[in-house]
């Protein structure tokens, strides 16, 4: 019954990858100078190797992508791994242009925590699920869907753990402005920070 409830859950959420906000955000989004290709170091004429260790819906993976950058996007969850799948093909369908970014995309159903053990990528992104709201009606209905379907993350700490011993430049943790810090994590080497989300950034000395 559970995993039937998740299905439905998952009926009412879409991965698209070339609806008009997402091809807006890829055309007018300002960039490499956004939050999250400065977080990641996608300095100029550099197009790194990244580890999306918690897909999600897959847009911030996009966004790398359409910039350059070589995403593994690993997603544990059945449900949300099969729209990802979709949204996939439908982009890659789409025009010439989106399948050159969707090539650079490669998608892999299993647990972060286990996949990174054999892996030493350049940079590992990290965005788990987000510390619930106090005021929740401004979370958005997609949000909610997803939480419903995934859950809390309650080893996000772990997989951090494991990203810093695995990363070989850095480790990128995107997490509510407002929010504490995971208990227990060393300090980032830096921030970037936005209006409510910020990134901390781990730098790797190996």
């Amino acid at each position: 019954m559970q995993e039937d409830n998740k299905t439905n859950l998952g009926n009412n959420l879409v991965c698209d990858f070339t609806n008009e906000k997402s091809l807006y955000r890829q055309a007018h989004g300002g960039g490499r100078n956004q939050h999250l290709p400065r977080a990641i170091g996608m300095k100029k004429g550099h197009n790194p190797k990244v580890v999306d260790a918690t897909a999600g819906l897959g847009r911030d993976s996009f966004l790398l992508a359409s910039l350059g950058a070589h995403v593994m996007m690993i997603e544990r969850s059945d449900a949300v791994h099969k729209l990802l799948e979709q949204g996939l093909l439908k982009a890659s369908e789409f025009d010439c242009n989106t399948l050159k970014i969707i090539n650079r995309m490669k998608l892999i159903h299993g647990d972060s925590k286990i996949i990174l053990q054999s892996l030493s990528p350049e940079i590992i992104y990290i965005d788990p699920m987000h510390p619930i709201r106090k005021k929740s009606a401004l979370v958005k209905k997609e949000m909610r869907l997803l939480r419903d379907i995934v859950g809390d993350d309650p080893d996000s700490g772990d997989l951090i753990e494991l990203a810093l011993k695995r990363a070989t430049k850095r480790v990128v943790l995107k997490w509510p402005l407002s929010a504490d810090s995971i208990s227990g994590l060393v300090s980032p080497t830096h921030q970037i920070i936005g209006k409510t989300t910020r990134y901390d950034v781990f730098m790797i000395n190996k």
